[in-house]
Parts: structure tokens; C-alpha cells; sequence
């Protein structure tokens, strides 16, 4: 028995899984997923509670708002100096991992994240939303899942096609586990992280899913997020114009919203340059400016679902939705620009259901005879702006209706989901995730043809001089003197464009030891060669995805 256990493992780790196999996997890593998002959830539930001394943390905004002002101004304060001190001894670059990493993961590393980072990165934003961090905790679940998908894959060394469908299972289990939303979180991973809905990842991601939903409803019940008013009626036909215009102004809403994001990220790049902060300071600055706002307005606290569900049963005014959706706006943007952690989707639907809100006060009360509920128009820019930042249109509008069990108003979320993520994809690379990795030149928002160049270097790809057909050294060497020539670390990314510049055949590759010392031949890259080696990674993906 033993030693038929041992070959079985034996062939799970050096030939991979089978299909049945695979199957027991994805269940297993989607329970792992699940239980780590629960515990996730109850980490920051104990530690908010604790450090604001609050009996309940779903009234935390209401709640802050009677403690002394210096307690509102140090807890973040105190939180940000602790972020700041793990990532400047745990990460390379003191920047705290998100659902853009594992973006980056799902497409150019076989479906693996860092795990070092990763882990300093769940601690920080934990750490962050228990102490008045104005983000939300989609953002690490899904990185925390994702790295339980890497451990496991690297543990069967399995290739990247299974890497990326254990990690799907993984991050569809823990938004399942978070929001208790099945649905939404088998289409979220395939819709933001995979980025296809290849026939082959779809079971095994919904069977991790529907475990990470089990685990939520065993340990909080089967209860939505929000409750809403029964009076959403939605006034067809007359009333649907309303909904086009709601998605076209969410759609910009959250524009501004990423563009604010990028905005004071680079604000605290060059503050940060010019003042020589040290970088475990950054977090700790950002939340002295989140506790000074805080002071007057503590609805900017945590993921900020008691004002959310404040605008979704319309118990706000007119004013208070525009001015709790500014200063959401101007939280968001001092947390994650601080670095201090935490994710966009709960900021986004909070800023959302604030925007609908507002426009739907405006709306009724311009033409009460022809409108429904205010508070229709809250649910619909919930998902709209939240869409349109996501960049997910199909997981949003579900997660919307998983999150408040209201499913009779499908056509006026639909419709406004649409025309918000249609405008918004034009102003920005697609999504605020695929727009962070473009602004670290990692292109992925363009698709396959983009970002596979990038992936080979042409040290692989290039002949060397003693193999077969290499090309002439003399040949090589009178290239090298006029300046043609590729390095060994540069990418197709780099050589194609060279190639179709200059009309040659082949390239030189070389190494450069220093700046006075002459190139050193390492071989040539050939322009055939590289066409083949993109050519069959082209392949390679779209059988992938249409599998």
C-alpha cells in the first residue's frame, strides 16, 4: 500500500495530474481558498473591534464618530507605521501586492505570485482595513488564494495551463467565501484573472467556488451583504432612458476614480523623492491624512458597507451622497497611494451606490410621475461603477445581485453596467488593473499578440556559434561596429521591431560587461526563428483558451 502511494505521488509530481485527479485538487484548493478568506474576513472583524473597542463592526463609521478625535487620528496613524515596517523588511520595492499581480501571474508566470511579498502584503492590508484603511479586502483574498494556488502548483510542478486553472479555482473560492456569491465568483475569475472562458476551467472553477460559498454560509449563515427596500419597481420603457445616462455618468464617476488612484501615486512618488522619505514612512503619512479626515467624516473608515447600505435603502440626502462619494474618492486615492493595502471592489461599490443615489434623487424629483425608487438608481450605480472599474461587466452585475438578493431589477442594472464599462474601457487600458500593469510596462490589456513578445528572451531563442546553421562571425562582428545588435537579457519585444527596422536576417546578441569594454558575441538571433517562437506561443494560448 505504501509503496503504490509512493508512485502515485511519484507520477502527480513529474507527469501531473489527470483529469479525475485534477478534479480532487481544484476541490481541495478551493476549500483551502475558502477557509483562508473566512478567516481573513474575521482577522480584520477581530482586529477592528479590538483596536476601536466597538461591539459591532458593521456600524464602525457611526461608531467612530463618538470616540475622542485623537484616538480617530492615531489608530491610522499607528497602522500605517506597522504596514510601513513590514514591507520595508519583506518586499523588494515597498509596494503591496494586489489582483493586478495576480493578473500578471495568470499571464506571464504560468500562475504563480510571489509568496514572500504576497504574505507581507496580506499582513499589511489586514492591518490596513482594521485601522481605517479606506480600501476593500477582495484585493488580498484573491492574492492570498492565489499564492495557495502557487505552493500547490510548484508542489506538483504542474505546467502552465494547470497552474493558471488552479489558480482560477483558487481566487473563485475566496470571492465566493468573502461576498457569498458563487456565481459571481466562478465568472470573476475567469472574466478579470484568466481572462477567457475556456471550456476546460470552467467545471473545476465552479466546483471550487460552490466550496468557497459552502464555507461562508456554515460559518455566517445565507444572508446577503445589503438588504434593500421592497419598493425598487422599475418604471419600464419610460424609465430605461434614465438607466443609459446613469452608466455613461458612472462610467466617467469611475474614470475619475482610477485616474485619482494613478494621480496620487505619482504625487507620493515625487513628494516621497524630493523629502528623501524613507519608504516605511510613506504608509505612516498617509494615515495621519486619513485620520485627520477621518475626524470629521468617519464613513472614509474600513470597506465602508454602513454607508453603502445607507445609500442602497436611501436614508442619505442629496448633499451627504455627493460629499461621502468626493471624500470616498479622496480616501481611496491617500490609502492606496500611501501604500498602505486593500483592494478597489468595496471603495468602488460604496462610491457606486452614492452616485446612483445622487442621481437618483435628482431623477425623481425632476419627473416623479414617470420614475421608480431612488434607491433602483443606488443599485444600478453600484454595479456600474464597480464594472467599470473592475473591468468585469459580467461578474460585476452578478455579484451585485449575489451581494443584495434583488434579482427583479436585472434590466436597469444591465443597462447601466453596459454603457459605464463601454465608456470607461475607452479612457483607460481596459480596467484599473490592467491599466497599473501598463503603467509598469507590462502589456497585457492588448491581448496575447501584446504581451507573449515579452515573454522570451532572445538567449533562448538565439543560435549559438557552434550550432547548426549559426551565422557568420565576420558577419556578426561588422553588424556589432555599426550598432546592430541585441543584448542576451533583451526580449522579441525589443528584437522584432529591430528586425523590421533594419531588414536583416539575423541580429548579433551580445554581452555588455561595462561601458568602455567592447560587446561580447554570444550568438545570433534569427528573424525566422523568432517569428516560429511567437508563432507557436500564439498557438499555444488560443488552444488554450478554446479548449
Amino acid at each position: 500500500m505504501k509503496a503504490s502511494f509512493l508512485r502515485g505521488w511519484d507520477l502527480l509530481r513529474h507527469r501531473g495530474p489527470s483529469q479525475i485527479q485534477f478534479w480532487f485538487i481544484a476541490l481541495a484548493v478551493g476549500i483551502a481558498a475558502g477557509f483562508a478568506a473566512v478567516i481573513f474576513r474575521m482577522a480584520i472583524t477581530w482586529l477592528q473591534a479590538t483596536v476601536y473597542g466597538t461591539p459591532d463592526v458593521n456600524r464602525l463609521a457611526s461608531f467612530a464618530g463618538t470616540l475622542p478625535w485623537y484616538f480617530v487620528l492615531l489608530i491610522p496613524v499607528c497602522g500605517g507605521i506597522a504596514v510601513g515596517v513590514i514591507l520595508h523588511f519583506f518586499t523588494p520595492d515597498g509596494r503591496v501586492r494586489t489582483v493586478a499581480d495576480v493578473i500578471e501571474g495568470a499571464a506571464l508566470n504560468d500562475g504563480r505570485v510571489e509568496k514572500r511579498a504576497g504574505i507581507a502584503s496580506a499582513l499589511c492590508s489586514w492591518i490596513t482595513l482594521s485601522t481605517g484603511g479606506s480600501s476593500g479586502r477582495e484585493g488580498p483574498v484573491v492574492h492570498i488564494a492565489a499564492m495557495i494556488a502557487s505552493w500547490v502548483s510548484n508542489l506538483l510542478r504542474v505546467d502552465g495551463i494547470t497552474g493558471r486553472d488552479l489558480l482560477g479555482c483558487a481566487v473563485a473560492a475566496a470571492v465566493s467565501a468573502s461576498f457569498n456569491a458563487p456565481i459571481a465568483g466562478a465568472l470573476f475569475a475567469l472574466e478579470v484573472v484568466l481572462r477567457h472562458f475556456a471550456l476546460h476551467a470552467f467545471a473545476p472553477i465552479v466546483v471550487a467556488s460552490a466550496a468557497g460559498t459552502v464555507i461562508n454560509r456554515l460559518t455566517f449563515g445565507d444572508v446577503t451583504e445589503f438588504r434593500l427596500p421592497g419598493n425598487g419597481a422599475l418604471q419600464f420603457y419610460l424609465e430605461l432612458p434614465a438607466f443609459l445616462i446613469l452608466g455613461l455618468v458612472c462610467g466617467l464617476v469611475a474614470v475619475l476614480m482610477m485616474r485619482a488612484l494613478f494621480w496620487s501615486e505619482d504625487i507620493a512618488n515625487t513628494v516621497q523623492k524630493r523629502l528623501n522619505l524613507p519608504h516605511w514612512l510613506r504608509p505612516a503619512v498617509a494615515g495621519l491624512m486619513l485620520g485627520a479626515l477621518a475626524i470629521g467624516f468617519p464613513h472614509i473608515i474600513g470597506v465602508g458597507y454602513e454607508t453603502t447600505s445607507l445609500a442602497l435603502t436611501g436614508e442619505l440626502v442629496l448633499r451627504e451622497a455627493l460629499v461621502f462619494a468626493v471624500l470616498k474618492v479622496v480616501a481611496v486615492s491617500i490609502t492606496l497611494g500611501g501604500r498602505m493595502g486593500g483592494g478597489v471592489f468595496s471603495p468602488s461599490l460604496m462610491l457606486g451606490a452614492l452616485t446612483g443615489l445622487a442621481f437618483g434623487l435628482i431623477a425623481t424629483g425632476l419627473l416623479p410621475t414617470v420614475s421608480g425608487s431612488e434607491t433602483l438608481y443606488a443599485l444600478a450605480g453600484m454595479g456600474a461603477v464597480a464594472a467599470a472599474v473592475l473591468g468585469a461587466p459580467i461578474s460585476t452585475t452578478l455579484i451585485v445581485f449575489e451581494l443584495t438578493g434583488d434579482w427583479q431589477t436585472g434590466l436597469a442594472v444591465m443597462v447601466s453596467v453596459s454603457l459605464s464599462t463601454a465608456l470607461a474601457s475607452r479612457l483607460v487600458d481596459r480596467s484599473l488593473f490592467l491599466t497599473q500593469l501598463e503603467r509598469r510596462n507590462v502589456h497585457l490589456a492588448a491581448g496575447p499578440q501584446a504581451y507573449l513578445l515579452a515573454m522570451f528572451r532572445v538567449q533562448g531563442v538565439m543560435r549559438r556559434p557552434t550550432d547548426d546553421g549559426a551565422a557568420d562571425e565576420a558577419a556578426c562582428v561588422a553588424m556589432i561596429e555599426q550598432g546592430l545588435y541585441v543584448q542576451t537579457t533583451a526580449t522579441l519585444e525589443t528584437a522584432l521591431p529591430l528586425f523590421d527596422r533594419s531588414g536583416v536576417a539575423f541580429l548579433p546578441v551580445v554581452t555588455l560587461t561595462g561601458e568602455d569594454d567592447a560587446p561580447v558575441l554570444q550568438g545570433a538571433l534569427f528573424h525566422l526563428d523568432a517569428l516560429k517562437a511567437y508563432n507557436r506561443a500564439l498557438a499555444a494560448t488560443a488552444e488554450e483558451e478554446h479548449s
